[in-house]
């Protein structure tokens, strides 16, 4: 098998607040609302989001509560367009998980989740 990932499929309990919190991030989509999932073309990958009892049907899973240790990363060219894109999300709702700062690997990165939890973080 080929070491590559082209779709992440985000399971979201409002697909349509979750489409409008992406879109106020400044991503487009041409998916129509008919067919009730949103895919977001993302350079080489795929971003797609999905009602999260569907998804886990779908994954022949047990849909459970609580953190999924997945996280996604944005990494941009520097401390600035880190803070840039921290103030952008939270713009758009998004809840701070972290500010944007200096890390312990020596780099600088912020985090902030979207309105079903999901993690994102990145750093220059």
């Amino acid at each position: 098998m080929q070491q590559r990932v082209t779709v992440i499929t985000l399971g979201v309990s409002d697909l349509d607040r979750a489409r409008a919190f992406y879109e106020g991030l400044g991503w487009r989509s041409d998916s129509p609302p008919e067919i009730e999932v949103v895919f977001f073309q993302a350079g080489g990958l795929v971003v797609s989001l999905w009602d999260r009892e569907r998804l886990a049907e779908d994954s022949g899973v047990e849909l459970g509560e609580g953190y999924g240790a997945v996280t996604l990363a944005y990494n941009v060219g520097s401390a600035a367009e880190v803070d840039d894109a921290i103030a952008e999300a939270r713009a758009a709702g998004a809840t701070i998980g972290r500010e944007p700062g200096e890390t312990f690997w020596g780099g600088y990165s912020g985090v902030f989740i979207d309105p079903d939890g999901q993690s994102v973080g990145g750093g220059p």
